[in-house]
């Protein structure tokens, strides 16, 4: 692997359209970005779909993608109609049903992997901590750390186990913010007994039951570093989650164009800074420029020794180790086998459960 596509491996990037554009196309030639990510923008129905992720595969035919989307449930839904869309992790919480949890997971894979998706930006393990959170709310299963932790794992499984990377977010907690940070910087003044007691442990309780990756908080955490962000603390990305916690796993930074960042540091600069403090992939979701422009940064950041040899190539270990494990071949998605899958009977008859039961207990 040259360093060209060493580099390329540590970025997962987003684009607008429902085809590869010539633009694109010339990017992905040229950088070798190790990752896409979809949202709703790129997504009209399921051949459409793997229409995409096949183009997209086929364009990096040394090593593969990982495609990601965020498939949370609820208002953080991607998938156009004819999915199975499930609740909110909150309804799913409020079932207090691992199974539930797990069941909703392994079908939301099923589907996504039909269609060529394998990676998802799930599960939410924040705690809904902070009743005035903007962002969260009923994206969490809840707000008990005991019952996001075990229904949280039960969705690693079910992602997990049908092949799907899950990753889980958002690191070290977003549950108690009181600002959204795709808007500006949120502050959680909470003490480090609170965060050892409330927002850590869904987190560490995944890591150590075989969470693939995490994605980080673009929030600032005063009791585990007073000036940075978690994204660009090196004291909460290698200091607590690598030597004190040993996860091995992959690090994602949340977008690196949220105003979170962007207001504070230039795009290449933040870049270079969350990679040096321990992040593994770093995700830009829109903007091709910024794009180049990071990308660049971590180039000239590797050759003029600012990113050390040993450090480039333990991020291209890890994302290879993912690849490796959930990502098997290039076979392409198959159409005939989505149309059996995407949206069956026996899973709309889960979410129908889902449901009843959660009415049922609302009615209690």
């Amino acid at each position: 692997m040259n360093l060209v596509e060493q580099i390329g491996q540590l970025f997962m990037l987003g684009f607008d359209g429902t085809t590869v554009s010539s633009e694109w196309a010339g990017l992905q030639a040229r950088y070798k970005p190790g990752g896409m990510i979809l949202f709703a923008r790129n997504l009209e129905q399921p051949a459409q779909i793997i229409e995409l992720t096949n183009s997209l595969q086929t364009r990096s035919p040394h090593f593969p993608l990982l495609i990601a989307i965020d498939q949370e449930g609820g208002r953080v839904s991607r998938l156009p109609e004819g999915f199975t869309i499930f609740p909110p992790c909150g309804v799913i919480g409020a079932c207090r049903s691992e199974e539930l949890a797990y069941a909703a997971a392994s079908i939301t894979a099923a589907e996504l992997r039909a269609v060529g998706v394998n990676m998802n930006m799930a599960p939410v393990l924040d705690v809904h901590s902070n009743p005035d959170n903007p962002v969260i709310g009923d994206r969490a299963y809840g707000t008990e750390p005991a019952i996001v932790a075990e229904l949280g794992l039960a969705a690693i499984r079910g992602l997990q186990g049908k092949g799907v990377v899950a990753c889980g977010k958002h690191f070290p907690g977003h549950g108690d913010t009181s600002t959204d940070s795709h808007k500006e910087l949120p502050v959680v003044k909470a003490s480090l007994e609170m965060l050892l007691e409330r927002e850590l442990p869904p987190f560490h309780y995944a890591i150590a039951n075989g969470l693939a990756s995490l994605m980080t908080a673009h929030v600032v955490y005063p009791a585990l570093d007073a000036q940075r962000p978690a994204t660009l603390s090196p004291a909460i990305l290698t200091g607590l989650l690598r030597e004190q916690w040993g996860f091995d796993g992959v690090i994602v930074t949340d977008d690196l164009e949220m105003h979170a960042i962007v207001d504070h540091h230039g795009i290449g600069d933040a870049a270079v800074q969350a990679f040096l403090s321990g992040a593994d992939i770093l995700l830009i979701c829109k903007d091709r420029d910024r794009a180049v422009t990071a990308m660049e940064a971590v180039r000239k950041a590797v050759e003029d020794g600012t990113i050390p040899p040993d450090r480039l190539e333990a991020s291209v270990r890890r994302i290879m180790h993912l690849k490796q494990t959930f990502l098997h071949s290039h076979l392409p998605a198959d159409p005939s086998l989505a149309q059996l899958v995407v949206g069956c009977r026996t899973h709309q008859l889960l979410l129908d459960t889902i449901r009843r039961t959660h009415d049922r207990i609302a009615k209690a």
